[in-house]
């Protein structure tokens, strides 16, 4: 059975969309079969893994009822499946919105795929509305993500508000993963008291391996290519994240899997 994991932030510019598609990739890596589903109007995950940007049907149509979600199922270069998405499934909230039981369909529509992949990562938008809602309906797990600054603790505690509500009546068994500690310049006193009020208020909830700032992203996601192969030695970050989040899940055969990439990236990291 598929682990779903929904990936959220309160607001954008928090690199969540990236962790999902560096995520994605490196479980891909670990030997493990990965859908990567884009629930943001802008489609940037879509874009990111070099999905035909007239591909359909997406989750547009399978959030309307007019295509199944094993239809909507599309390749990346990666290697990851990806049911993307376009400015249109903006439509689809607003028809959601008006229909009883909307929280639940999401859910309903991926029922059918549990038995496909092994993790399926949503990658909400970056609000908290009805679309995220249904993302944590549908989700076994949530992990947030928060960019080091002032006033990443605010947008945590904003997104575990959202959480709790998916948990009341509607998904009680969704687990809280954690948080990823994004677009952080560890070198600078105010992105290491962000990170340190973070762990006063959540203690482990925020994930050890922290994702450094750089401008390799943006070239990586212009070129199409993971930022593994564009930068291995800041895809070193995303293979520890990986591991971390890999031993939360369980999945411990990936992460010995994983075990020999991760040694060589961070022994490429120490040579530079």
């Amino acid at each position: 059975m598929a682990e779903t994991v929904a990936v959220l932030s309160q607001k954008g510019g928090t690199g969540k969309t990236t962790a999902v598609r560096h995520l994605a990739d490196v479980f891909r890596r670990a030997g493990l079969t990965v859908l990567a589903i884009d629930l943001d109007p802008q489609g940037n995950l879509s874009d990111y893994l070099d999905v035909d940007p007239e591909a359909s049907p997406t989750i547009r149509e399978v959030l309307t009822g007019e295509a199944k979600a094993k239809a909507a199922i599309h390749p990346s270069p990666d290697g990851v499946s990806v049911i993307p998405s376009n400015l249109s499934l903006a439509e689809a909230e607003v028809a959601l919105a008006g229909k009883m039981g909307r929280e639940l369909t999401l859910r309903k529509a991926l029922k059918p795929l549990a038995g496909d992949f092994d993790v399926i990562f949503l990658d909400c938008p970056p609000n908290l509305g009805l679309l995220t809602v249904n993302a944590l309906v549908a989700a076994d797990h949530a992990l947030l993500s928060a960019e080091a600054q002032y006033f990443a603790l605010q947008g945590v505690e904003q997104a575990l508000e959202v959480i709790e509500l998916a948990r009341d009546g509607l998904n009680p068994d969704l687990d809280w993963l954690g948080v990823v500690f994004t677009i952080a310049d560890m070198r600078t006193v105010h992105s290491r008291e962000a990170q340190a009020s973070l762990k006063a208020h959540i203690g482990d909830k925020l994930l050890d391996p922290v994702i450094r700032q750089s401008i390799a992203y943006a070239e990586s996601a212009e070129r199409a290519v993971s930022i593994i192969e564009h930068r291995p030695d800041l895809g070193a970050d995303y293979l520890a994240l990986a591991d971390e989040l890999l031993r939360r899940l369980g999945q411990t055969a990936a992460r010995r899997r994983l075990a020999p990439m991760l040694a060589a990236a961070r022994e490429g990291t120490a040579q530079r």
